[in-house]
Order: structure tokens, then C-alpha cells, then sequence
């Protein structure tokens, strides 16, 4: 038995209640495909209605006693996973994400370090959640400010991060006293249900955690966001989805957590260092094949550099080797779904009818599997629509310009703020645009910018609050304030 057959047959396929692994009240199961190759892989217990509903109930029931929980015991848990993500079944989860996302193994195996560094985090800030005591300014009151866990939660999370966007939701949640459920995409469930095994087996008592993935996620989620005793949404994913889900909350006035859109400008300016921006400029657009949502979406180089900067970028994303992302030497894996393959060449090819050029890349490779040549575009306009459209694949519309003022207006202008990057060697210019730019995330001089201890998050329709850092145990905790007479006056 092949490697790959032997982990397909020892992952967990069913839903995840209860602490243990069962199939569906309905029977119904869904396919998950190898984007490689577009076979299936397996097939994975797809969630009824009342998969979720019993979920929440088990949750709700677990709720009191996960929160009395010591916080030292609560972070144990985490370590302990931890471990288990980064010792024992590293190997397996990060095959594992690579047969259903695609994503090259040693870009996989990067995410098994940056989502299980969640765990280790925030079984760390478990710890250190703290109220305050102090006179307020009249004299006549002590305040005391507690803070106790939001409560049952709700985690949406996409697929192309499957364990990271599992674990820095999970993570501060458990770390705070809640409990959760998760429903992850129908795209990469398998990553998500191996998470569930890991948190139990580091022991994480039954109900404070259900997975439950399902083919149809409207009929899953619609009824949990309006049951009361929900408290808490965090949802990661597209702005049109998060417009959806905030107006389902608004009902319940539902705790919400939004990580959207992104359309993340990468700017080269006339003093940069150009070796290193096209260096940076590879690598922000081409890991995970360009879909994520803080991946540089569109490169404005100013005309001093532009020739230069555009002919260096072309030969280094045409010398990257695109294939299945099992195989050694690999820099580009396949997009996640034909649906995805076919949104990235229509954006390409819409693109060219308006009159832009290709300077390399721009087609489909092969007949099987989802594969698109890592592509370089020119000769477009600001406001085209390859320009204004998170496009979450290897293509990189380059443009130039002239003003660094024009330059911030037209980036302002765009609806979503999530992430950006600039190089530049003026540390005025720096510091300039960290206060003019509508963006949450700045990487200045460098390729990424995603850290366990930094916060998360953008501005605008990108979304609201923070995950990661010290802001990220924040979004799963109310804050009570009790007002009780002055010790010198009782």
C-alpha cells in the first residue's frame, strides 16, 4: 500500500459530535477531489440539519464546565496539541493537505508550523486573561472588571488554509473557556477532521469541539447563527459571503468575527531594491498558487524601474516549475477546483480581449487537474477589471505610475483593505503611507507579513476585529463591569 493510500485510509471521514467520529443522521456523504488530478480522493459524512443542531446542544451543555476549567489545564490541552500537530502527525497533515488543496508539500509543511503556532500561542495566553479593579474618578465606587468567555461559537472557515484558519479561530476560543463548532469548506474537510482527532487526543473533553463538514453549508450554518443560544461567528472568507452572514447575525446581535476580501496592492518605487522586490514580489504572489487572501493581487511600479522590475519578475515566475504538489521540486501547485481554474483564465482572457499583454504564462497546463501557468500581464489600466478583482491565483497584472500621492488615491479607492506591500528605501515614505494607506497589514521591504503574535486583519470590507496576538483572545471574551461601594465607604 502506497503512502498516500495509507493515510487516506486511517483519517477520520465522519462528523466529529460529542468526542467521537459518527456518520450523518441523513446517511449522505460527499466526494473530495485531488485538484492534482481531479479524482476523488475519498468521500467525507456530510451533515444534516440535525448533525448541527444536536452539535449545539452538546456544546451549549459543555459550555458551564469547559469555562470553570482552570486556565492551566485548558492551556495543557493546547500544548499538548501543539505537540501532536508538530511531532507526531506533522508529516501526515501536511500530505494530507496537499492531496486535497493542492499547495506544494514544503509550503504545506510551512503551514503545519504556522497553524499549530496558534496553539502554542494562546495555550500560552490562557493564562494571562485578566480583568482590572480600580476607584473610578468620583470616589464613591469601586469598579471590578471581569472578563469570562463569549460563549458557543460558530467557526466558517475556507479551504485554503485548512488547518491555520481552523487553529487561529480555535485556539484563543478554547484558550478563553468557549466551546465551538466548526464547519469547514466541502473543498478541504479532511485537514479539518484530523484537526478534530489531534484535539482529542491531546484531551479536550467531548462537546467543547464538533467538526461538521457538509456539501450544502446554507442549510448547516442558517439554522446555528439563528439559534439564541449561538453567541459568536467567526467566519473567514469573501466579502460577499461576510455581507450574507452579518446580515444573518444582525437578527441575534451575534458576536462576529470577519476576516474577508483582500486585493492587495504591491508597490515598487523608484529608490527600491529591486532584486529583492521581484524576490518578494514571487513570493507573496505564488505561495498557495496565489490564493490567499493576503497574496499581492496587483503590482504598481513606478516608471523609473518599471522595465527593469517587469522583465526580471517575467523571468522568475517563468522559470518556476508548475505539477502535483507530491512531487519534489515543485513551486506551483494546482488550483483548488475547476470552478476556481475557470474564474482565474476568464479573468485572463477578458483581460486580453481589452487589449493587455502576456509576458508569460497565461494558459492552462494539461488536461487533467487544475493547473494555470504562473502569468505576468501588462499594458492595463488602473480601474480594469483584473485590477479591481481579488483574482486568488498565480497571475500578476503589472502597471506603472508616476505620483505617490495619485498612487494612495487610487488604491484608497478600492472597497477592501486587507493587506499590502511597498518597497522603498525612504524611511519617510515608510512612515507616510503606514498612516495614508486604508490597509490593516503593511509589509514593507519584505514577502510576508502573517505571525502568530501579530494581529490579523483589515480594514473597510475586508472585515472586522483581529485574530493572532495579543487582539486575538480579545474576540472571545465579554468584558462585565461590576460597580460596588468604595472600601473606605461600606
Amino acid at each position: 500500500m502506497s503512502r498516500i493510500d495509507e493515510l487516506l485510509t486511517s483519517i477520520p471521514t465522519d462528523l466529529y459530535i460529542n468526542g467521537e467520529f459518527r456518520p450523518s443522521r441523513s446517511g449522505e456523504r460527499f466526494d473530495v477531489y485531488n485538484p492534482a488530478t481531479g479524482e476523488v480522493l475519498t468521500t467525507v459524512a456530510s451533515a444534516a440539519p440535525e448533525d448541527a443542531a444536536e452539535a449545539l446542544d452538546l456544546a451549549v451543555a459543555a459550555q458551564e464546565a469547559w469555562a470553570a476549567t482552570p486556565p492551566r489545564t485548558r492551556s495543557d490541552i493546547l500544548y499538548r496539541a501543539f505537540d501532536l500537530a508538530t511531532t507526531t502527525y506533522r508529516e501526515d497533515l501536511a500530505l494530507l493537505m496537499t492531496l486535497e488543496m493542492g499547495k506544494p508539500l514544503d509550503q504545506a509543511d510551512g503551514e503545519v508550523t504556522y497553524g499549530a503556532s496558534f496553539l502554542r500561542w494562546f495555550a500560552e495566553e490562557a493564562t494571562r486573561i485578566r480583568g482590572d479593579y480600580f476607584r473610578i474618578p468620583e470616589g464613591h465606587l469601586q469598579a471590578i472588571v471581569v472578563r469570562r468567555p463569549v460563549g458557543p461559537c460558530l467557526f466558517i472557515t475556507p479551504w485554503n488554509f485548512p488547518l491555520a484558519m481552523a487553529t487561529r479561530k480555535a485556539g484563543p476560543a478554547f484558550a478563553a473557556g468557549n466551546v465551538a463548532i466548526l464547519k469547514p469548506s466541502k473543498e478541504t474537510p479532511l485537514t479539518s477532521l484530523f484537526f478534530a482527532k489531534i484535539m482529542h487526543e491531546a484531551g479536550l473533553p467531548a462537546g467543547v469541539l464538533a467538526v461538521i463538514p457538509s456539501k450544502s453549508s446554507r442549510t448547516i450554518t442558517g439554522p446555528l447563527i439563528a439559534d439564541p443560544r449561538l453567541r459568536k461567528l467567526s467566519f473567514t472568507g469573501s466579502t460577499a459571503v461576510g455581507k450574507a452572514l452579518l446580515k444573518e447575525a444582525s437578527a441575534n446581535v451575534l458576536r462576529t468575527s470577519m476576516e474577508l476580501g483582500g486585493n492587495a496592492p504591491f508597490i515598487v518605487f523608484e529608490d527600491a531594491d529591486i532584486d529583492r522586490a521581484v524576490e518578494a514580489a514571487v513570493a507573496t504572489k505564488l505561495r498557495n498558487m496565489g490564493e490567499a487572501c493576503n497574496a499581492a493581487d496587483h503590482f504598481f511600479v513606478h516608471d523609473d524601474v518599471y522595465d527593469e522590475f517587469t522583465e526580471k519578475f517575467t523571468t522568475a515566475l517563468a522559470s518556476q516549475r508548475v505539477g502535483d504538489g507530491t512531487e519534489d521540486g515543485v513551486d506551483v501547485g494546482p488550483l483548488v477546483s475547476q470552478h476556481q481554474l475557470d474564474d482565474v483564465s476568464g479573468l485572463v482572457d477578458r483581460a486580453v480581449q481589452a487589449g493587455a499583454q502576456i509576458t508569460t504564462g497565461g494558459r492552462r497546463i494539461g488536461e487533467e487537474g487544475f493547473f494555470f501557468e504562473p502569468t505576468v500581464i501588462t499594458d492595463i489600466a488602473h480601474d480594469a477589471e483584473i485590477m479591481t478583482t481579488e483574482i486568488f491565483g498565480p497571475v500578476a497584472p503589472v502597471v506603472r505610475f508616476s505620483d505617490e500621492k495619485d498612487l494612495v488615491r487610487i488604491i484608497n479607492a478600492d472597497s477592501v483593505g486587507l493587506a499590502g506591500y511597498f518597497h522603498t528605501n525612504s524611511l519617510p515614505r515608510i512612515l507616510r503611507l503606514a498612516e495614508k494607506l486604508e490597509i490593516g497589514m503593511l509589509g514593507v521591504n519584505s514577502a510576508t507579513i502573517s505571525n502568530t503574535a501579530a494581529p490579523f486583519g483589515g480594514m473597510k470590507q475586508s472585515g472586522m476585529g483581529r485574530e493572532g496576538g495579543k487582539e486575538g483572545i480579545e474576540e472571545y471574551l465579554e468584558t462585565v463591569y461590576v460597580g460596588m461601594p468604595a472600601p473606605d465607604l461600606m
